[in-house]
Parts: C-alpha cells; structure tokens; sequence
C-alpha cells in the first residue's frame, strides 16, 4: 500500500494575514476612517443597536487632529453613507456637511477624545443588553473567554443625573473611563473606545454580548467566574485593540458583501 506524502508546509509570507492599513497620506486615511465609521453605522443599526434618535460613533479626523467625525442628527444608521457624515470641532460647531448633530455626541466624545488623544473612534449607543446592565449598576464578570477581554479595563459611571448635554457631564465619563476600553453608564448604556474605528466598534459589540451573556446565565442560575490570574493572561492575549480590530474583519466582510458597491474589503 502506498502512503501518501505528507503535504509541504506553505512558507509564512505567502500566508494571508489581515492587519490595519497604511496610509501614504491624510486623505487617504481620512477617507477610510470615514468610510469604515458609516459602514459600522450601517452595520450598528442592523444589529438593532439604534434607538430613535440616541446612538452615535465618532472618529478622529487624522489631519485635523481635534475635530471629528460623527453621524448626523436624526438620520437613520442603516443608510449612512462616508458623504452623510458631519465634521465638528471640539466646540461643536458643524465644519463640514449639511446635518446638525447630537448634542450628547459632542458632550461626551469631545471630552473623551480631548482625554485620550491616541483614541481614534467611540462609540455608543442605547442597546438592549447593555442598558439591562446598567440598569443594574453592574460592569462585565469575567465568566467567559471573551468578557476577560474587559477583565480591570473598564469602569462603571456610578451615577445618573440626565441625558449628557453639557461638558461637566462629558468630562465626568472621561475621567472615568480612564485609561480603559470602555465604561458602562449607569441607567444610560456602554462606551468603548479604540485606536481605529474597527476596535472601537468590535468591543462595543463584544461588550453588548458579554452583557447579553452574563444577564441570561444569571437568570438560569450561579455563574462563576474565571480566576483573577487567568482573567488577566486571557485579557492580555485578546484584549488588545490589534486583536479586536482583527475580531471585527469577518463582519465587515459580511457586510461589505451583502452590500452592493461598498468598498474597503480587507
């Protein structure tokens, strides 16, 4: 009987591997935040992560370091184009495009991009599993692989005063959030931020799971949670904004496909 030869390995460098794009200018980057901001818009709103009027991402503009981008005002997340996005300043004021915006976009994401200038995207919204926990004043457990990615790098706004209109309230959630990827708002909702539009939405993705996780297995009994030394070994291998930017490929794939003429295909 004869036996079948054991198959070469491929060499490393003919493997494909997505990893974050380069860009040769500001434009050209510009363009993509933009357009990677209205594609995880599009795919927010499909994940049913829109409520009426709440909900916004912002992204850093890459020239203009202290303005950035942000949906309109009012205006559907499922048909968002990069050319329906609105420029604004720290201040607020409208630089670029024909929408006024959220006011509570400006209060907060100003605050939080003046805090962290190496964040390039935040992203919230009112989804469902999320306000259930905050709601409970609660931040993610650590009982799966995937919430030890939050294990000690998110916070809890222990306090609700009203929707966040004005500064103070901004820079309330600023200080809060730290130096981590996310905050949950007590009675409002979650947070996150990252260093590319990718990261940001991918863990506000993972985090709304996490919190759909933990909510449904504590109405069927007692969690438990994974140990402090393994939390944090698991947090350093999956929480890190590379790795959720490399999460977040394959739905961007999903959506890029399902949507006739997008553009950006990893």
């Amino acid at each position: 009987m004869t036996e079948t030869p054991a198959p070469l390995p491929v060499p490393v460098d003919q493997l494909r591997f997505a990893l974050p794009p380069v860009h040769e200018s500001p434009e050209d980057e510009r363009a993509h935040r933009k357009e990677r901001l209205a594609g995880a818009l599009r795919i927010f709103g499909r994940l049913g992560y829109e409520d009426g009027v709440s909900g916004h991402i912002t992204a850093r503009d890459p020239e203009f370091t202290g303005c950035f981008w942000v949906n309109p005002f009012g205006v559907p997340f499922a048909g968002l184009t990069a050319a329906d996005l609105v420029l604004v300043d720290e201040r607020g004021r409208v630089l670029s495009g024909r929408h006024h915006i959220n006011q509570a976009a400006f209060a907060v994401h100003a605050q939080v991009h003046r805090a962290r200038p190496e964040v390039v995207a935040v992203a919230h919204t009112h989804s469902l599993h999320g306000r259930a926990l905050a709601a409970l004043g609660e931040l993610i457990e650590p009982i799966t692989q995937e919430a030890c990615a939050f294990y000690e790098d998110h916070a809890l706004v222990d306090a609700y005063t009203s929707v966040a209109v004005d500064e103070e309230e901004g820079r309330r959630i600023a200080e809060a959030l730290g130096s981590y990827k996310a905050v949950v708002l007590r009675n409002h909702g979650l947070l996150t931020v990252g260093d590319s539009v990718d990261a940001a939405a991918w863990w506000f993705i993972s985090m709304e799971r996490c919190a759909q996780i933990q909510l449904t297995a504590r109405a069927a009994g007692r969690t438990v949670q994974i140990e402090h030394r393994h939390a944090v070994a698991t947090r350093e291998q999956l929480g890190t904004d590379l790795v959720a930017w490399i999460s977040y490929q394959p739905l961007w794939q999903q959506w890029c496909q399902a949507t006739p003429g997008a553009q950006g295909q990893p």
